[in-house]
């Protein structure tokens, strides 16, 4: 069971006890536990499926390939959005085989039914031929659940689950400062990886890692479990704060001279960063009083409505069960595992990266280095391991992937022992057994 330690700091009003489940190996590595998620799991909750920019015109459409399953989201002529499982109704033929497309109807290719927007059958070939007459007016696409929140579009399979406002809770409050509504996706990779999905959301939801796979992150951010907060949620999203802007607190940066890349940062603020070495944690401070002097004449508007903790720190936003969200004032990363369609050991990583449209800015600096700031500048699928990358961080994250995923497959692996930081795994897993197996069900 996992026992919180003194060391880990959990906000008091943000903290759930745990049962202690065991977290075992076959929900990496069974086909009947993929079959559990796929049944009892992924039809209970809502995915993020688009951004509201790609859907500018009636007509315009962008598909969500989703394990087995195929949605596609129709912006409609009254200018509202609708999700439809992207499936033919007369033989399951897929609609739309892009991932984009402009369309004044929905047209199926196999036999040309024709669909209006709204998902209702326009046209068929021989409507006399029908028992009951034509279809036409009748026949309609099978339609889920579809809503907005800032600059995404989510679909839900399942009408019983909250709205997506109230099940993202309490993020959409906790996020709304930053602006992120008109923010550019500058950044859209994603990779097939030899592991199960659930061993990267176990990464995200614990930051034991950075000293280990990020060390060079350790100059720039504090991730000392003193300085670190770790909050968990009813609704059962979690998140973390990490200090932006100074150095770790696990080794002494704070006597030294000042860390780089900490002192380009400081410069990029009128900063002299010469002027803080020795105490190289008063930094953080400095930054936040020159982004509220200079940001708004920068172009950054968002600034006025952040508080200072948001302008120089990391809120890594991890929702249930397959998507985190880190924001920082410049940057929003987007990152997300997702099941194989038959698989149980492979998974599709996805990275997203949106940027806020600063006038007169051109380019914005990416985990791929500096791109033009404008929609998709890099879009790309690939194999992880085929040496594209999916980012500097990320592909840190993924290349432990595949050897834990050999790993959990020993018969000398007994179960996950974790530390007091890593209370969000032991929460996490904890839902997955209430889902998959059913509440008070635990995983034996």
């Amino acid at each position: 069971m996992n026992v919180q330690t003194k060391a880990s700091r959990y906000s008091p009003d943000f903290d759930i006890e745990v049962r202690g489940d065991p977290i075992t190996a076959d929900r990496y590595i069974s086909k009947e536990w993929m079959d559990g998620e796929m049944k009892n799991l992924w039809p209970k909750v809502w995915h993020l499926g688009g951004l509201i920019a790609e859907l500018e015109e009636p007509g315009d459409i962008i598909r969500h390939n989703f394990a087995k399953e195929s949605v596609i989201m129709v912006r409609q002529e009254d200018d509202s959005i609708k999700a439809f499982y992207n499936s033919c109704p007369h033989r399951g033929n897929r609609l739309i085989l892009g991932e984009s497309a402009s369309v004044m109807r929905i047209t199926c290719a196999y036999h040309s039914w024709t669909f209006d927007l709204d998902g209702t059958l326009a046209k068929v070939q021989d409507p006399d031929d029908f028992a009951g007459g034509t279809p036409c007016g009748k026949v309609h696409l099978s339609e889920l659940r579809c809503e907005t929140w800032g600059p995404f579009v989510f679909w839900c399979m399942d009408d019983d689950v909250a709205p997506l406002h109230e099940w993202m809770a309490p993020l959409p409050e906790r996020l709304k400062g930053y602006g992120v509504e008109n923010w550019v996706r500058v950044l859209k990779v994603s990779a097939e990886a030899d592991f199960n999905w659930k061993i990267i959301r176990d990464n995200f939801n614990e930051s034991y890692h950075l000293p280990t796979i990020h060390p060079e992150l350790a100059t720039f951010i504090n991730d000392g479990l003193p300085d670190t907060l770790f909050e968990m949620y009813p609704s059962g999203h979690n998140s973390m704060w990490m200090k932006g802007h100074q150095a770790t607190t696990r080794v002494d940066y704070h006597t030294s001279e000042v860390p780089a890349p900490l002192g380009e940062a400081a410069r990029a603020w009128d900063i002299d960063p010469e002027e803080y070495n020795g105490r190289t944690g008063d930094l953080r401070e400095a930054i936040i009083e020159a982004k509220r002097r200079l940001g708004p004449g920068r172009g950054y508007t968002n600034y006025d409505n952040m508080s200072d903790q948001q302008l120089v720190d990391y809120f890594h936003c991890t929702l249930f069960p397959n998507l985190t969200l880190t924001m920082s004032p410049e940057q929003l990363q987007v990152l997300r595992t997702e099941p194989h369609p038959t698989d149980p050991e492979k998974c599709v990583f996805q990275h997203w990266c949106l940027y806020p449209p600063v006038e007169g800015m051109k380019e914005v600096f990416t985990p791929l280095g500096m791109l033009p700031l404008e929609h998709d500048a890099v879009a790309r699928h690939s194999v992880y391991g085929d040496g594209v990358s999916v980012g500097y961080v990320a592909d840190q994250d993924l290349s432990i992937g595949t050897s834990q995923q050999q790993g959990l497959n020993s018969r000398g692996f007994k179960g996950c022992i974790l530390p007091g930081q890593e209370k969000r795994i032991q929460r996490f897993h904890e839902l997955l057994d209430d889902y998959v197996k059913g509440p008070g069900a635990q995983a034996q």
